[in-house]
């Protein structure tokens, strides 16, 4: 069979963003095997278990292949076939419906995770609209570590692993898990096999910890602390690189003194890491040159997060490990489109004041509207209604904190409008439903504007079915019905084109490469500074006063209070066999991991009187849910650790497959948000935990 087979070079998508080079077997216009490309520029050879799964997906009896239009109350699963005439035609009236009564700020565009230019496209079409709200998750993953960068040095620190490395520190990410960024894996384990000495920060015992010359098993919610007891060990024992911090850092002084009282000692009574660790990781770090902190998303799955994330830049700072080979580097995009003229900047240039967010005052260069804000706009008319929606990428149901206010927001909309390619929980609550094509059939272009200085080639492999449209072309057709046509193509494969032209290829050459690098430059603070207005990196925030922010990070407790009705501490964690709430529909993966789990440990079960397997009720202040008991030592004895994501596709439509079973945001809260990103608590929840029934 194989020897029938016609290979193509893409990357793959939808995992952790992608990044992977795939070799893809094709026969007849089906995919009939995936592997890793050993050519891969970012992998190496290595995809992970979704990769290989993914092309399942294409021919699945349940995947969506016609639009819908519902056909009786919303939520109870009746739709009638529709064209996709009828279907835009439906969406544009209702969208510039709202638009005349509303403003169009009255209709939100909602985006989940970034994939490829669809999302970039979906922002330009919200811009073309004249709407400021585009609703992202990146509250809670990426954009509080990319703006709290540019506000503290200047640019967003990423970890080289082009470069040999001499200490790394995994902080909150569990790579052989997630894969995290598409590049990082890989690269990473390259360099472990070379002899690389890593310490890894993580409440759970993952496989890398396996291997690590350190784990530092934290207290879920108390990153800040630990990152500030290594400045003080690193401070007051002389570690830190005196040149740098002498030229390059403003507000030493002032940090030296605040962390003080952040002796290892007192930071080991908050998060449970023992003082010896704490300073054996932070003389390891700033003796060890270069050295790099791979920092994951769940730093910022708190209200902490902001202080949390100046603590680690802190480091990277003080210890001379910022834009240098090996370390944490400002990488710079290849020569392609900008994405201020992409995605149409231009035509909204009050966007920041009349988001809803503003309202709010998160930090600056905030670019999406968090969805604990959207949902107040649409419940509370704060600042404004919002009264219609269109989404792509995303299921809210699932993925935003306290999901009973996103089922009430998503209940209350006058209009929703949600491109899939499954039917999901939030698209069961839809008006109309369009079909869209998955990552394998049509061009892309993956990693523009997520910071790391490349782009990769995404080229089609196969035809989609007849009416499963790619979210470029939907985007594009829906655009010119809804906003001034002559800012779309008449091909959607002009974007593609329209982004690469600027380094002299076309679409076609570029597939050829692979990939754009950015150019190599490091220590470029030399020529100009840092871009922050002291010129340095601002361990003293000299925009504090301005924006209503800390000077200098701190570590403000706990995410929640200590309370003995809830005395077990409850977090999260991404699965390798799914990516957040999709991937559930496919069976191989299934079979691997069939229900959700809950990490207890041993002895804190028997204390319950739970067995492994058992069915368990998980209750915090907020609400409750239910999985199933694994009993395992990688988690502390104080701490459960619970799966993320979780709807049955077999479940009941008329229930929106059964949402609110085992959905981990059943147990989160918006009551309390971070000043700085508006992000909500959904990592050191309190609860506790029974058997059910």
């Amino acid at each position: 069979m194989s020897e029938d087979l016609r290979w193509f070079r893409t990357h793959c998508a939808r995992m952790d963003h992608g990044g992977c080079s795939l070799l893809v077997g094709v026969s007849e216009n089906r995919i009939v095997k995936i592997k890793g490309d050993p050519e891969g520029f970012l992998n190496r050879g290595y995809t992970c278990i979704k990769g290989l799964a993914s092309a399942e997906k294409l021919d699945h009896p349940d995947r969506l292949r016609h639009p819908l239009k519902r056909a009786g109350k919303r939520g109870a699963g009746k739709w009638r076939r529709i064209s996709w005439e009828e279907a835009l035609g439906e969406i544009a009236a209702n969208l510039i419906g709202i638009k005349e009564k509303h403003g169009a700020r009255g209709v939100a565009f909602v985006v989940g995770m970034p994939k490829g230019l669809d999302h970039l496209v979906l922002i330009r079409l919200a811009n073309l609209f004249g709407s400021p709200n585009v609703v992202g998750i990146q509250d809670l993953c990426h954009a509080p570590r990319e703006v709290t960068g540019y506000h503290t040095c200047g640019f967003y620190p990423v970890v080289d692993f082009h470069h040999d490395s001499k200490f790394v520190i995994l902080w909150g990410s569990n790579l052989t898990s997630t894969n995290e960024e598409g590049e990082i894996c890989s690269l990473f384990l390259h360099q472990v096999k070379k002899g690389l000495d890593y310490a890894v920060v993580d409440p759970r015992k993952t496989d890398l910890t396996k291997k690590s010359k350190l784990w530092l098993q934290i207290r879920p919610g108390t990153d800040a602390a630990l990152a500030l007891g290594m400045l003080n060990v690193i401070i007051e024992e002389g570690l830190y690189d005196r040149d740098f911090v002498e030229k390059w850092t403003h507000g030493f002084e002032e940090l030296a003194a605040h962390v003080k009282k952040y002796a290892p000692e007192k930071v080991a009574e908050i998060t449970w890491v023992p003082a010896g660790q704490i300073r054996e990781t932070a003389r390891l770090y700033a003796t060890s040159k270069p050295a790099a902190i791979q920092w994951g998303n769940p730093i910022e799955h708190n209200v902490n997060n902001f202080d949390t994330i100046r603590a680690l830049i802190g480091l990277m700072a003080i210890t001379g490990n910022l834009d240098v080979a090996g370390g944490n580097v400002d990488a710079r995009d290849p020569r392609i489109m900008g994405l201020a003229p992409f995605v149409r900047a231009d035509l909204i240039p009050n966007k920041r004041k009349e988001m809803v967010s503003a309202h709010h005052r998160v930090i600056p260069r905030f670019m999406t509207i968090p969805p604990a804000f959207f949902r107040k706009a649409i419940l509370e008319d704060v600042p404004y209604p919002i009264r219609g929606a269109y989404m792509m990428c995303c299921n809210p149901m699932l993925s935003y904190a306290d999901s009973r206010l996103t089922y009430e927001a998503l209940m209350k909309l006058d209009f929703i409008a949600v491109s899939e390619i499954f039917m999901t929980p939030t698209a069961a609550l839809a008006d109309i439903v369009l079909p869209a094509a998955t990552q394998f059939e049509f061009d892309d272009i993956g990693h523009y504007g997520l910071g790391h200085g490349y782009i990769l080639a995404r080229p089609k492999v196969v035809d989609p079915p007849e009416e499963c449209w790619p979210d470029l072309k939907i985007l594009n057709d829906l655009g010119k019905r809804i906003s001034p046509p002559e800012h779309w193509h008449e091909d959607y494969n002009r974007f593609v084109e329209d982004l690469v032209k600027p380094s002299g290829l076309t679409y076609a050459e570029f597939c050829e490469k692979g990939y754009l690098k950015g150019p190599e430059r490091f220590r470029k603070y030399e020529e100009k500074g840092f871009a922050t207005p002291t010129k340095k990196v601002e361990l003293l925030l000299s925009t504090a006063e301005q924006f209503m922010l800390r000077p200098l990070p701190e570590f403000r407790g706990l995410p929640e209070e200590e309370d003995p009705h809830y005395p077990l501490v409850l977090t999260s964690a991404k699965s390798r066999y799914y990516l957040h709430s999709s991937y559930r529909w496919l069976g191989r993966l299934r079979r691997m991991n069939p229900e959700p789990r809950l990490e207890i440990h041993p002895d804190t079960a028997s204390k319950l009187g739970i067995a492994e397997g058992d069915e368990v009720l998980i209750e915090t202040a907020y609400g409750k849910a239910t999985q199933f008991a694994h009993l395992t030592d990688s988690v502390d004895p104080r701490v459960v650790c619970g799966a993320h994501g979780w709807w049955f596709p077999e479940g009941n439509p008329e229930r929106q497959y059964d949402w609110d079973q085992s959905n981990f945001n059943m147990l989160t809260s918006v009551k309390k948000l971070g000043r700085e990103y508006g992000t909500p608590n959904v990592k050191g929840l309190a609860c506790r935990v029974r058997r059910a029934g």
